[in-house]
């Protein structure tokens, strides 16, 4: 789920984060950044919850129409029981494995905030492919999966109410939604109906060796700082340092320490990569800026025997 690229971002919030407190504890920022990336889980299933609280409040709906003398809209369906009985949805609402990990982290923000399910149940049932899908006589797998697909792509991950609740509740979430959400799109276009409990549990990184990525990645660019400001400073004789941007200054000693000391990642990935992150979080003319910098520092690097690669790239 967590790819290179969003673990470098990891590591430049919590720089900037050190930055903007000034507190030097590195401690304190090595846990901020495993609580951060720990979160980005918790986000994840708290969006595969919002799926069994939306069942649940539609099974609540449904259970109260039969019990009703006075018809209304919903009485008007042919298959009143469709979107309760969809079986991507069921496959969520009886996953004991998911049901215990969300209460081992205590993951019960839908019921203390139930006035956002209601409000996507209230555009889910006002959506067109909502009442096509329960018009339709067809029962399949994939026309229950296209439509939880569909239900996610269209409603839930654009709503903005959704975004601003998350926002609200932890900060790192804003850089996180897009790379969950994007994730989770994928995940359920590869279930299958005789998929296991634990195919909705997925390792949040691929192997140990991204989490000592990060945290070495954070730990020696703090430590190595006033050595990365020179080179910087080197490199850039017309600029004072309080004139470059602060995310600008942060790539650069990120990348900077990337190249000397990751050999297994190609200096050409690390230098790609840090621009791309600068175009997006820094200003328009920054991509420029570090890539002149970085392709200086690449050639002298090259030229004294500093950079030294070896093995196949970790992208």
């Amino acid at each position: 789920m967590l790819t290179r690229r969003h673990i470098r971002v990891k590591v430049m919030q919590c720089i900037y984060a050190l930055i903007q407190s000034k507190d030097d504890s590195l401690e304190k920022q090595k846990k901020f950044l495993d609580v951060s990336i720990e979160d980005m889980y918790s986000l994840y299933l708290l969006l595969l919850s919002l799926w069994i609280e939306i069942h649940q409040m539609a099974e609540n709906q449904l259970n109260l129409s039969s019990k009703k003398y006075l018809a209304n809209a919903s009485d008007n369906l042919p298959f009143k029981e469709r979107f309760v009985a969809n079986k991507v949805l069921q496959q969520l609402v009886n996953n004991s494995q998911l049901k215990e990990e969300l209460e081992l982290r205590k993951l019960n923000n839908w019921y203390l905030n139930e006035e956002y399910v209601k409000l996507i149940y209230k555009d889910i049932l006002e959506s067109d492919m909502y009442l096509k899908y329960m018009h339709t006589s067809e029962n399949s797998y994939e026309k229950d999966k296209e439509l939880i697909l569909g239900l996610f792509k269209e409603i839930i991950a654009p709503n903005d109410k959704i975004y601003d609740y998350f926002e609200d509740d932890k900060l790192t979430w804003v850089d996180d939604i897009p790379i969950v959400n994007t994730y989770l799109l994928k995940h359920f276009k590869k279930v299958k109906e005789n998929s296991n409990e634990s195919f909705f549990l997925p390792n949040l990184v691929k192997d140990d060796e991204d989490m000592q990525y990060a945290q070495k990645l954070l730990t020696k660019t703090l430590l190595t700082n006033d050595v990365l400001e020179k080179e910087i400073e080197g490199k850039t004789p017309n600029w004072d340092k309080d004139r470059i941007a602060g995310i600008d200054s942060i790539l650069l000693k990120m990348a900077i320490c990337e190249l000397l000391n990751f050999p297994s990642i190609p200096e050409k990935v690390t230098i790609n990569e840090y621009l791309e992150i600068a175009k997006e979080y820094s200003t328009p003319k920054s991509s420029i800026f570090i890539n002149g910098i970085l392709d200086k520092l690449t050639k002298e690097y090259k030229e004294t025997g500093k950079l030294n690669k070896m093995g196949r790239g970790l992208l």
